[in-house]
Parts: C-alpha cells; structure tokens; sequence
C-alpha cells in the first residue's frame, strides 16, 4: 500500500474517534573510509546495515551523555536519527573546518546500526555577514541567515555530502524550522534560494542521497491543518481540528495560540503576524515538494495523539503523492503536565503507531531524555529515559515496538473494525503483530486465535487462549495469521 493510500485510509478511519474524544571544503581532510558496523542483532532480527532504515521507530538524543544512553540505543537498532550541523560552527574562519566532532558522531552511529541524516544550517557568521539577534541553549545556537556567496555554499555543502556519505548518510535536511526567525532570518523566497542551491550541489555530489525540507514546526503544521480546512469553507471541520490539535497548547505562547470556539475567534489566530508568517513558509514547502526541489517531507509533531488524524488528513491533501513522509521530531508538549508515567506512555505508544499506520516511514522521539537543566526548568517535553539513561515505561514500550516493527511491513488495521480498534500491525514472514486499544470507552473483544499470544506493550507476552480483551490501554497481539484473519470476527 502507497503512503497516499495508508494516509487516505488511517485518516477515514480513526478521524471521528480521535477529533471527538569560498574554499570551504577542507580539501585537506578526505573523509574516512567506510567501516563494517559491529552491532548485537536484536533478538529474532539480522544486524542492522546503515544502508536502509529497517525500524521506522527511533529517538533523538543529547551525544554529550552518550554513555549514559547507548544500552538503550542499541534497542533501536535499525532505526534512523538526525544531527544538526552549522556550517558557521565546523568553519569558524573561513577555509578552516573542524570536522572532528560530527566524525565522533557518524563513526557512533554507524557502530550503533542507527542510520545518520544531517540537518545542514548555516547559522550567523562570516559567511553571511551580519549579528545574530536569537541565541539558544548552552551551545549559543544562533538563527541561519542566506549566505553572502552562494557558491562558497554549495562548495561547503558538497564536502559534507562526500565526507559523510561513506558514512552511509543519505538524506540531508536543509535547516530548521524556517517558520520561525530564532531558526531564520530571510524570507521565504530566500529560504527557497537556499533549498534549490544545496539541492543542485547534493544531488550532482552524490545522486543517491535525498533532499529533505527543514522540517516545519509543529504548531505550524497546525495552523496549516486549520487553514486548509477554513479555505476549503469547512469551517466547523477546521474549529474541531484546530481545538483537538491544539488542546494542550492554549495559552503556552500568549495569544498566538488561543482558545477557539468560533469563525472569528479562529480567522484572527491564524492572521496574526506569526502564525501569518508560518502558513506562508509551509506554502513554500509545499511548493519545493510539488516541483520536486525537495525529495523528503519533514514533519515535527508534539501534540495530544488526537491531533494525528487532522494531520494525516493535511498530509494527504498537500503531500505528493510517491513523496516519502518522515517524522523526525515527535514528541508530547506538555508544560506543567500532569499525566503519570504510564498513561503518558500508552500516549506515547498511541501517537506512534497512529503515524506508522499512516504512512509516515521514520518516527523519531524527541528528547530521548531530557536535559533536568534545559531553560524550562521543568519537563515539558516528556522523555523516554530518565535523564541518567534509567529506562522509564515509556522507553521499554517504544523498544518493543521497534522490536516488533523491525524489517516487517507496516499496514494500517482493515476497515472492518474503524470506530471500534485503532492501531497497526507488523507483519514479517507469517507472523503479525498487532498494536491495539479501543476507539472508545468500549472494551472490545478479540477472538482466540491459534497460538496467539498477548499482552501490555513492553511486558512478556503469554497465551491467548481465551481471546483478548482490548481497552484503551495500548496491547500486543502476536499470531502465524493474516491481521484480517485475526481481526475478521472481532466483538
């Protein structure tokens, strides 16, 4: 099934539920020649290779507390990550690049049978000329802002692409969350400028590798959901989606994004001077996507599972159809929450899976762990480990997943049970595993199937010989049986 049609079919069919309830190559410094990883199989999987992603579920993570994390990350084995790189970082003075810690990290990864994707920016420099007016965490990161000399550029451009593709990098992201001017400073014709030149410079480098958007903000993505729908003149449609998407960010950033319960109300929120200026980025997004500058859509999406469904349904309408869709920033947004560990995990496990189902071919979470000294003071964006790499509940339910999910085919549930399960399945060989809770406050009964074996995500599994019972606490179901077999008299 094409990931149009996974898009079509999980958004038809979890939507009611969910909305309800200048020399700058270095030529000095050749890369390094490529190395055979070493990395333990995963139990009942091959060694994973980084020449393709075989786990669509993996994490992003701080590499300063790598130690602390690596037991874990090699239960995401086979699995894709991405590193942001500044071009203005590796060449403090112009012709002089640094390349020592970005090496440390491909070297890491490919050890780790994690697949590399890089994030080039360029940041505020020589190489642009001017001051930076946004600086970021302990790392100083600045905004990005267009190169004073286009080909200077693209020269840097090409010697990360014929460092690091030995590497067995093959996608490159160029920048970050355009949307927003702490990420970027010109405009949007300028950012398209940067795309179609580091496009050109990529793609005559190595014709293998991918060119991927900057991956627009998640609060962006929502206002994009929004706006489609209130073009389109579905304006009760879009209130619901804005409302289900946004239920938890109401008020985190004063008025640009606030209660909305009418026409008005929601017209105003999207003309304001930010979320103005995020809608026309992604339109030109969509545009680099539609003329194929671009390769990859990036989505970054923080937001209650609920907002999944609306989002699948933008996707669809504005993606390409053969255009491959990745997550690489999910996560759960939550100032002051409130959830307890295990029912921000199921959270976790329903987010997840809902964008596996729905075509989206790599989800990385984000943070891995979080930083207990980030600027917030507080854990606002939730992790999968504690941040001394202990292994929360969360984290051995996404593990599971990756262990289920890895080198089989995802498929989205049959039509036959929407409004009644959500989920997906994994199907390797013979065997399907099964992720599912009830789309309402409804248990729901799965008959006995030969040889099935159940359970909570993340525990042992054991026999299911009188059939399972599915609430809206995520389970595993693993049987030698089609998913429609399994699924075909459920209750």
């Amino acid at each position: 099934m094409t990931r149009a049609l996974r898009l079509r079919a999980v958004a038809a069919a979890v939507a009611a539920t969910l909305l309800l309830t200048a020399g700058c190559t270095a030529r000095d410094d050749a890369p390094p020649p490529a190395a055979t990883p070493s990395v333990p199989a995963a139990p009942g999987a091959t060694t994973s290779t980084v020449d393709g992603v075989r786990n669509p579920f993996g994490a992003h993570w701080d590499w300063s507390r790598y130690q602390q994390f690596g037991p874990y990350l090699r239960r995401l084995a086979g699995s894709a990550t991405y590193e942001e790189i500044s071009w203005c970082e590796i060449e403090r003075t112009s012709g002089q690049a640094d390349w020592a810690g970005l090496d440390e990290i491909a070297t890491r990864s490919r050890e780790l049978g994690i697949t590399l994707h890089l994030k080039i920016r360029t940041g505020v420099c020589w190489a642009t000329g001017g001051t930076a007016r946004h600086t970021r965490g302990t790392a100083n990161k600045t905004e990005s802002a267009m190169p004073t000399d286009l080909g200077a550029y693209q020269r840097f451009v090409r010697s990360v692409v014929q460092r690091y593709g030995p590497y067995g990098v093959r996608e490159y992201a160029i920048e970050n969350e355009v949307n927003a001017p702490s990420y970027w400073a010109g405009s949007p014709e300028d950012y398209a400028r940067l795309v179609r030149a580091a496009a050109e410079s990529i793609r005559a480098t190595d014709p293998k590798a991918r060119v991927v958007d900057s991956g627009i903000s998640s609060v962006a993505y929502g206002m994009g959901v929004a706006d489609r729908l209130v073009r389109a003149g579905r304006v009760p449609e879009a209130i619901t989606a804005y409302q289900a998407y946004f239920q938890r960010r109401v008020g985190t950033r004063g008025q640009q994004i606030p209660a909305v319960t009418g026409e008005a109300q929601l017209r105003r929120a999207l003309g304001t001077e930010t979320n103005s200026r995020s809608l026309r980025f992604l339109a030109v997004t969509e545009s680099l996507l539609t003329d194929r500058t671009v390769d990859v859509r990036q989505v970054h999406f923080y937001e209650h599972f609920s907002g999944v469904a609306p989002l699948l349904d933008y996707l669809r309408a504005t993606t390409p159809p053969t255009t491959p869709v990745q997550a690489w920033e999910v996560g759960q947004f939550w100032r002051d929450g409130d959830g307890d560990p295990a029912s921000r995990a199921a959270e976790m496990v329903k987010t997840v899976t809902l964008l596996a189902a729905g075509g989206i071919g790599e989800i990385s979470w984000l943070p891995l762990a979080y930083n207990p000294n980030n600027a917030a003071g507080s854990e606002v964006r939730y992790g999968l480990l504690d941040p001394d790499g202990t292994e929360r509940e969360a984290g051995r339910m996404l593990a599971a997943l990756a262990d289920a999910a890895r080198d089989a085919t995802v498929t989205p549930l049959p039509a036959s049970v929407a409004g009644r399960l959500n989920g997906v399945a994994f199907v390797r060989g013979g065997s399907s595993t099964l992720v599912l809770w009830s789309a309402s406050n409804t248990p729901v009964t799965v008959p006995a199937t030969p040889g099935a074996r159940t359970g909570a995500v993340g525990s042992p599994l054991g026999a299911a010989g009188g059939g399972t019972t599915v609430t809206d606490v995520p389970v595993l179901l693993r049987a030698d049986q089609p998913v429609e077999r399994i699924l075909a008299t459920v209750r």
